[in-house]
């Protein structure tokens, strides 16, 4: 029984319809079925490699495509299409953009899975999250990417990244203020 002044506890599947009538077995294991389902779905997107996969790879694809619509003009690429039916011009079209926005998707993802990796391991060994979780992260994401082009270009990348890091983490974390109150 609950104490008094507060609501009773009710396990969902089980609470009472809105009709009085008690719900049957078959209705109680599909809510359950669809509670799990909804568990299952929520952890998946809490994941890093959810995050990097949609962030990177599907951010990347996005990106990709809305350029590739802008092929038709560009001179320099447009004089492949002369002298195609539009038939083989979409397919030409497609199979490029799909070409395209894989290439881009898997660039994008790696440095989304290289972020999003760090900044899992940094907030489990700091067992904080917090915004300086995202700036560690974006420093050593940007000194991985431009470790190649040298020391200069590894101590620029660090900062530009951490410092784009904080600037979206911090947008994210800002809570608007309540029109309400």
């Amino acid at each position: 029984m609950s104490p008094p002044n507060t609501a009773p506890y009710i396990v969902p599947g089980y609470e009472p319809s809105p009709d009085g009538v008690p719900k049957s077995d078959e209705e109680k294991q599909a809510a359950l079925y669809q509670l799990k389902q909804m568990r299952i779905i929520a952890a998946g997107m809490e994941s890093p490699v959810a995050k990097a996969t949609m962030s990177g790879f599907g951010l990347g694809a996005f990106i990709s495509m809305m350029n590739s619509a802008m092929v038709f003009e560009d001179p320099y690429r447009a004089s492949q299409y002369a002298g195609l039916t539009g038939m083989q011009k979409n397919k030409l079209f497609f199979k490029d953009l799909g070409k395209q926005m894989y290439r881009s998707g898997a660039g994008f993802g790696k440095v989304g899975a290289l972020y999003a990796g760090t900044e899992c391991i940094i907030e489990g060994y700091r067992a904080r999250n917090d915004l300086w979780n995202s700036v560690y992260a974006g420093a050593f994401s940007g000194a991985v990417l431009g470790r190649n082009s040298g020391m200069k270009a590894m101590v620029f990348g660090a900062a530009g990244f951490a410092a784009f890091s904080a600037a979206i983490d911090s947008y994210m974390r800002w809570d608007t203020p309540d029109e309400d109150a």
